[in-house]
């Protein structure tokens, strides 16, 4: 999905220096953006070296209405007044990167004279132009060294990735199966607020029109998509009615997803009207897919997990729907066990997922066909989108995933084993501290700086639990952070 986007490069400069330094100036820049562009996940494409004021407010209004255009990366090469950017820049709706680098490496001991200084101004160009982004309070990603060094490139590619997940997040529907869980709080949210912030479009449709859908699903359907499961998972089970009911189940939300262009869904076990299972493997394949998901109604974790498999690899990362469930509290091995009833996303399966039928205690249906596997090792993230009354507010904490310390043969659902950031019950301590949710959104491939970069281009706040956090200095993080969100400064 994410490679037809592309991003483009604008260079600044100014006509004092005369043409055959423009001339250069444009030269190099096209040949920067070919050479990155190899090293990049979308292109980055050269559009003008700007002069004037004009020309700036012409390339950000094209921008702006360029559905192709996922970002603008500028740089100065040569010295570019700032005034001169201010009426394009106040315009531009698009994610921005100030890239700050220079075309040549190292300084020319027997050539440098008056006119390469002339020519090869960024150090003084960029400070101009960081300028006016710092007057302006423009939300902005600085990136920082020479340009074809790898983890300079890395960086950029990572804001690219951030910058796509925006792009996602404003042109996306969330469909609501029923309500969300009664009585629960941290799953309500203001949809108004957040459509007007980050762009959703979130809505309720009936269950009694799913169940019209999988009414209207056929046999040969569901043989279909009975292969696919064939192809990906391993049967451990004899009981195919079951796991047909739910490819029935998938086919029919699939159809009403598409039907109105909805990347994420949720749904509830306290409203299944006329459906005799609560979606497991259903919505599983489907995350699969890439589509989000929230359990118990929560539209603003489907919602995260959509946008961050956007970010991810090809569109769908191993980003996954997940819930703190219970603690191994043994001294010098603490551990979180995430899981949920059934709706785990086999993108973070470290082996071939099993399709398994269980009972299930809660919704008073039939027993669900689900996908039961052990979540991967490896440095991860978990991340919850909270409504703090007004405003957003982002957490994310690091942590570090294990294979699970155990074997679990009774628990019938897939799990994840981590270790929290900075440790079990610190990292607790501070997460409760932060309001943060008991659904998250848990990314072996999406970075805490990428949804850093993410939360900055949204304009939410942003708080990230690390190795290095001590509680007493989040619990003052957290006041100024009321302190200036309240006076929106």
């Amino acid at each position: 999905m994410g490679k037809k986007y592309e991003f483009w490069f604008v260079v600044g400069s100014q006509f004092l220096y005369g043409p055959e330094v423009l001339e250069t100036v444009a030269g190099r820049a096209q040949q920067m953006a070919e050479e990155m562009s190899k090293q990049l996940p979308y292109p980055l494409v050269y559009k003008v070296t700007a002069k004037t004021n004009q020309e700036i407010k012409d390339i950000v209004k094209e921008a702006n209405y360029d559905d192709r255009c996922a970002g603008v990366v500028t740089w100065c090469h040569t010295f570019s007044p700032s005034k001169m950017w201010i009426d394009g820049l106040v315009k531009l709706q698009k994610p921005y990167c100030h890239f700050a680098t220079q075309y040549n490496r190292e300084i020319p001991n027997e050539e440098i004279d008056m006119d390469f200084m002339n020519l090869n101004q960024a150090a003084h160009g960029d400070r101009e132009h960081g300028f006016i982004g710092a007057r302006l309070r423009l939300p902005r990603k600085v990136i920082a060294g020479f340009w074809q060094d790898a983890p300079v490139l890395a960086q950029l590619a990572d804001w690219m990735k951030a910058a796509v997940g925006v792009l996602f997040s404003r042109d996306l529907k969330v469909m609501r199966f029923g309500d969300n869980m009664r009585e629960v709080a941290v799953t309500e949210g203001d949809k108004v607020e957040v459509q007007t912030k980050l762009g959703w479009q979130v809505n309720t449709w009936p269950v009694g029109t799913l169940v019209e859908y999988m009414d209207a699903v056929t046999e040969e359907e569901i043989d279909a998509l009975m292969a696919v499961y064939k192809e990906a998972y391993t049967f451990a089970t004899d009981d195919m009615e079951t796991v047909r009911y739910q490819a029935r189940e998938e086919i029919a939300m699939k159809k009403m997803l598409d039907a109105e262009g909805c990347k994420a869904f949720s749904n509830t076990f306290q409203d299944l009207y006329g459906m005799r299972q609560l979606p497991g493997l259903a919505s599983q394949h489907l995350m699969a897919q890439g589509y989000g998901y929230g359990g118990e109604g929560d539209w603003k974790v489907a919602a995260m997990t959509a946008i961050m498999k956007s970010m991810g690899e090809n569109g769908n990362g191993a980003s996954a729907f997940m819930e703190d469930y219970t603690y191994h509290l043994v001294e010098g091995q603490e551990y979180s066990l995430g899981a949920h009833m059934l709706e785990v996303s086999p993108s973070v399966a470290a082996d071939r997922p099993r399709i398994e039928v269980h009972p299930l205690g809660i919704g008073d249906r039939e027993d669900p066909a689900r996908l039961v596997f052990e979540g991967k090792a490896g440095k991860a993230i978990v991340v919850s989108l909270v409504d703090m009354g007004g405003r957003l507010r982002l957490i994310c904490q690091d942590i570090e995933c294990v294979k699970p310390i155990m074997d679990m043969p009774n628990l019938p659902v897939a799990r994840v084993m981590w270790r929290a950031m900075p440790d079990l019950t610190t990292g607790l301590q501070c997460w409760i501290m932060a309001g943060g949710a008991h659904h998250t959104v848990l990314s072996y491939d999406v970075s805490a700086e990428q949804m850093r970069d993410w939360a900055r281009m949204m304009k939410i706040e942003f708080v990230h639990i690390t190795k290095d956090t001590v509680p007493e200095k989040l619990e003052e993080e957290l006041f100024l952070k009321d302190l200036a969100w309240k006076l929106n400064i």
